[in-house]
């Protein structure tokens, strides 16, 4: 049986397997004289905690504390997504991105709401005095 710490440590290797070179760059396609690689973004992240309690000992005395209970839990990720197409060809290297048009919207959005919220603040506080 593997201890706590060994189980995290394997855990937190196969997280942190995904930023492999392999990973971000994907393989080459050449197709004619044209070859093309893409770039993506790799990120991964884990959190673990362990911990025990106690409580009083079989004896009855308060002074005495017996191990009643451990546990321990842990847990992780990795996502990537592309971020720009390489393509090397006769007229040379261009890089292009890879625009993430679900993220534009959300950030747009979470902008809007946050100046709205702001806006309704300012307005009770002008209000109130």
């Amino acid at each position: 049986m593997t201890s706590a710490p060994e189980s995290a440590e394997k855990m937190a290797e196969r997280i942190f397997a995904a930023a492999q070179p392999g990973v971000v760059y994907s393989e080459a396609v050449t197709a004619g004289s044209y070859t093309v690689i893409t770039a993506s973004e790799v990120t991964a992240g884990g959190g673990f905690g362990f911990g025990q309690g106690h409580g009083p000992a079989d004896s009855g005395q308060e002074s005495e504390r017996a191990p009643t209970g451990a546990g321990g839990g842990g847990g992780g990720g990795s996502m990537g997504r592309p971020v720009a197409v390489i393509t090397i060809g006769p007229d040379g290297v261009t890089v292009k991105p890879v625009v993430d048009a679900t993220k534009i919207v959300l950030g747009a959005l979470t902008a809007w709401g946050a100046v709205a919220a702001a806006a309704i603040r300012l307005g009770r506080r002008g209000r109130g005095r």
